[in-house]
């Protein structure tokens, strides 16, 4: 048991600064242009949407039942609609250029904040995942990591394109990321002995609303605001397309 645990802190951690490896890439380009955003944006959003559906609801409904699953999931958008409502934001489409300094700013940070908030339990979860079966945590792990990259991407792109300032949004992305395996840590600190397979099944399903959430009321909208016609949704469908194939492989 304990090698399990350490294998799950372990692999949380991978997972969570994973982000890290798409910050590098949201950095890279020196001014990243309404193209390269709303690319980078829409993937994001892809990705997030279809594990959302294909892997984390579909899972919890296994372990809950399709009714509690559904109360959890929309459980996870209320509570990222209240939290969405207490930090003041705009989008980026609300500005005459659609590309505003400050727009991209606060667009980044609620970003961070959202994938903050869901890597919270989604530590939780690999952590869980790790200690019924290895393999299992692994797999759900390596998901995860994929779809952090992206997030990383979200996050950072959009901070530096704002302040120039590559250390800004590298830190942005390590504390997005960084909620991850904290998440894992209060798990084996204070939950591990209430965790089952129906506390499991809530978690996920609760990650996919807010998931779900964070991609359609701010990652698709604030892609499409770059105004780069069709290059949204074509970052909305490779995001997809990737997501679907990384999960395949891992089955």
């Amino acid at each position: 048991m304990n090698n399990n645990i350490l294998m799950a802190l372990l692999l949380t951690t991978l997972a969570g600064l994973s982000t890290t490896v798409g910050s590098f890439l949201g950095i890279v380009v020196a001014k990243p242009g309404p193209r390269f955003m709303a690319l980078t944006l829409g993937f994001s959003g892809g990705v997030m949407v279809l594990v959302s559906f294909v892997e984390l609801l579909a899972k919890g409904m296994e372990s809950i039942g399709f009714g509690p699953a559904h109360l959890a999931f929309f459980g996870g958008m209320l509570a990222m609609f209240l939290i969405d409502a207490l930090i003041p934001h705009e989008y980026m489409g609300e500005h005459v250029d659609g590309a505003a300094p400050s727009g991209m700013l606060k667009t980044g940070m609620l970003v961070a904040l959202g994938v903050g908030i869901h890597n919270f339990p989604e530590g939780m979860a690999t952590f869980a995942g790790t200690l019924q079966d290895v393999r299992l945590g692994t797999a759900i792990a390596v998901a995860i990591a994929i779809h952090n990259i992206p997030e990383g991407i979200a996050v950072a792109a959009p901070i530096y394109a704002a302040t120039n300032n590559r250390r800004k949004a590298f830190l942005w992305s390590f504390m997005s990321g960084i909620a991850e395996p904290l998440g894992a840590g209060l798990a084996a600190l204070v939950f591990m002995p209430f965790l089952n397979e129906t506390v499991l099944g809530v978690m996920l399903s609760t990650v996919a609303g807010i998931m779900v959430f964070i991609s359609l009321d701010e990652l698709v909208p604030v892609s499409r605001s770059f105004g780069a016609e069709h290059v949204s949704i074509v970052g909305i469908i490779a995001g997809m397309a990737i997501m679907a194939m990384s999960l395949w492989l891992l089955r």
